[in-house]
């Protein structure tokens, strides 16, 4: 007890508090709080972190899934919000909870209150429609919905998603008009496109790769600045002569308000040893996401600039920004 009470002064004496000298390591389960319902990409994600945790016994507890939806997201970071200093539960964020707090008046928590922990992907997506559509590119669906304004619909997640917001700058710079519609999930989303009750759905790959390649849904184009590897045959945006922003999709870990430094480290440590590993590097290239693994001071500069550039995205989409 001595040498430990010695050894946590003299890092008090160097300027390293002793909380984080003292270690962490979770004695009860720990939740995984997703703002998405089961199915869509944020409850994915989350299962897909937790499966290669467990998997290489990196956490000595159990991971618990907690989905929190509604609001676009904002439920779920109200919720984080009032669970400052919590050590046993984290939350898994993507591109919403940098744009709720630029547009939502009600959106009382930003990623600033919250504790960015880490930046795992970056998520590739692409447009799809279904097999039988008339529509084998994006450029083919958007002169049609010129012609017929609003008729076709477009299922997806969020209003402030990056479907959404694609939808936006596209609608924006072609002049066509089409319907967005939400859903909680990522399978009612997929049901409702192969159902015939939407027509248009802009999605991550791995929501419906298996319907994808059973040639149930067609990919009609890539939304990234290349064309995806897995599917050669579907070009860019700009290649079809629809010159729009990309706009990219992190996903990450985040922790509550005043999340105890040593909690923190912690898990700084234990994604730094899973994104090392052989299984997290399958689940990347099975789902076809990139890595884009960020801690630290290269993460708090990200969440300045992904921030500012989604207000621009936003504004060129012609979407108020109130932040």
């Amino acid at each position: 007890m001595k040498r430990e009470l010695l050894l946590v002064a003299s890092l008090a004496a160097a300027g390293v508090p002793a909380v984080q000298a003292q270690g962490f390591t979770p004695e009860r389960t720990v939740d995984f709080l997703v703002h998405t319902g089961p199915g869509a990409g944020s409850d994915l994600f989350a299962r897909g972190v937790a499966g290669v945790l467990e998997k290489n016994k990196l956490v000595p507890q159990r991971l618990q899934i907690v989905n929190k939806t509604g609001g676009g997201g904002l439920v779920a970071m109200s919720f984080l919000g009032e669970k400052a200093g919590e050590t046993h539960m984290v939350a898994f964020f993507t591109s919403v909870w940098y744009v709720n707090p630029l547009i939502r008046k009600e959106a009382k928590v930003t990623m600033k209150e919250l504790t960015p922990v880490a930046r795992l992907i970056l998520e590739p997506s692409v447009l799809t429609v279904r097999a039988d559509s008339p529509w084998k590119t994006a450029k083919d669906f958007v002169e049609d919905a010129k012609k017929n304004p609003a008729k076709y619909k477009q299922g997806g997640g969020s209003i402030s998603g990056r479907d959404n917001n694609t939808r936006l700058v596209i609608q924006k710079a072609t002049g066509a008009q089409w319907q967005f519609i939400s859903f909680p999930s990522g399978g009612e989303r997929v049901a409702a496109l192969l159902g015939g009750h939407t027509d248009l759905y802009i999605m991550e790959p791995a929501e419906a790769l298996e319907q994808i390649r059973a040639g149930k849904i067609r990919v009609i184009a890539s939304l990234m600045e290349n064309r995806l590897p897995a599917f050669p045959d579907a070009s860019t945006l700009k290649e079809q002569g629809i010159n729009v922003p990309v706009i990219p999709q992190p996903r990450g870990m985040v922790g509550p308000p005043n999340m105890p430094a040593n909690v923190k480290a912690y898990w700084e440590g234990v994604l730094g040893k899973m994104v090392k590993s052989k299984d997290w590097q399958e689940y990347l290239k099975k789902d076809l996401l990139d890595d884009g693994f960020l801690v630290g001071a290269d993460l708090v500069k990200f969440t300045e600039s992904y921030t500012n550039q989604m207000r621009e995205i936003l504004k060129e989409g012609g979407v108020k920004v109130l932040k």
